[in-house]
């Protein structure tokens, strides 16, 4: 399966080739054009019917992870966060270090040994090392450098009714709907982009948009659902099992009201359920790539994902199929021009 191997691929930002091979093989028969740029974008065109307005679609590759900056002289590693993790969530994690995918467990000092004050916070980045079974700073040099990329260990695994668990949701599920629309869709012509390091300041999107620059963008994305009782429901920013997650405003863009109400319009007129993101916390490609040359009239689409940026977000199948039925819809819509 398309999303459990992409999933479970190591792809922190800035270090997105694993993820990127696994969309080429994918992608490369089904596009006209296909470029990687110098910062590791995947551009691709593919060539349909020719509109007035160019399209652009994306989704971003990296995840959230950690980084080795120190090796000590028993061989545990030290790390710092790569984008936003919660901290709190990090002790006793399963993780894999290097292009080797060394294995090894987060690891602090055991409760039993904790200060009581200790037991009220956190535990900070420098309190916490990365385990790795080596007995020595040596043994450890043999397996990992300084500077080497960790990302979570966390299998794909299927549950419940119609629920996915896994780790890098937000976005390998923006990317697994893109490429299936570059697969499935042939009648209009339009932009598949790829970008890197989203969560480290949406470093990738704007040079992207600057080649492609283009009228109409959809960002795809994995977001928060954080769908929990005795919340206010203005609280809850989305709700698994309710459709796509259609963006009001974030932290970077006050996104277009007519395409956003367009949108709207064919969901209603397709059936096809849907939600607002109520949340103006966080953001993602559509900071940069809305200001790029001229402008783009940005939207963002989102399947909403409980505990994001953790090694076990979750998703519904339910709410990626109907993002996936909202995608195609509008495409068509916009073979008409009527987007």
């Amino acid at each position: 399966m398309l999303l459990k191997r992409l999933t479970e691929a190591s792809g922190v930002s800035g270090n997105e080739k694993e993820v990127r091979d696994i969309i080429i093989s994918e992608i490369k028969n089904h596009v006209d054009s296909l470029k990687i740029d110098r910062l590791g974008n995947i551009i691709t065109y593919k060539k349909g019917r020719d509109t007035s307005k160019t399209l652009m679609v994306t989704a971003h590759m990296d995840e959230v992870g950690l980084m080795v900056t120190d090796i000590d002289s028993i061989g545990l590693l030290k790390f710092t966060t790569v984008g936003g993790v919660d901290k709190r969530i990090l002790v006793s994690k399963p993780v894999a270090v290097g292009r080797d995918k060394i294995k090894g467990v987060i690891g602090a000092k055991p409760i039993h040994l904790q200060k009581r004050e200790e037991w009220t916070r956190a535990l900070n980045i420098n309190e916490l090392y990365i385990d790795i079974g080596a007995k020595s700073k040596e043994e450890a040099e043999r397996l990992v450098n300084i500077g080497d990329y960790v990302s979570f260990y966390s299998d794909y695994v299927e549950f419940g009714d119609g629920l996915v668990k896994a780790k890098a949701l937000d976005n390998r599920v923006g990317c697994n709907l893109l490429i299936n629309l570059i697969k499935e869709v042939n009648d209009i012509s339009f932009y598949g982009v790829f970008t890197v390091m989203e969560e480290i300041g949406l470093v990738g999107s704007g040079p992207a948009a600057y080649e492609v620059n283009p009228d109409i963008s959809i960002v795809l994305e994995g977001t928060l659902c954080y769908d929990m009782p005795k919340l206010d429901s203005h609280l809850i920013p989305t709700y698994i099992n309710k459709g796509p997650a259609i963006s009001l405003i974030d932290r970077t863009t006050v996104f277009n009201a007519t395409l956003r109400n367009k949108i709207i319009d064919i969901a209603e007129r397709n059936n096809i359920p849907y939600q607002y993101r109520k949340t103006s916390m966080g953001g993602n490609d559509s900071g940069k790539i809305h200001i790029t040359k001229g402008g783009s009239i940005t939207t963002t689409i989102s399947v909403p994902c409980r505990y994001i940026h953790s090694p076990a977000s979750v998703m519904s199948q339910s709410d990626y199929n109907n993002t996936y039925a909202l995608l195609k819809a509008i495409l068509a819509e916009f073979e008409r021009e009527e987007l």
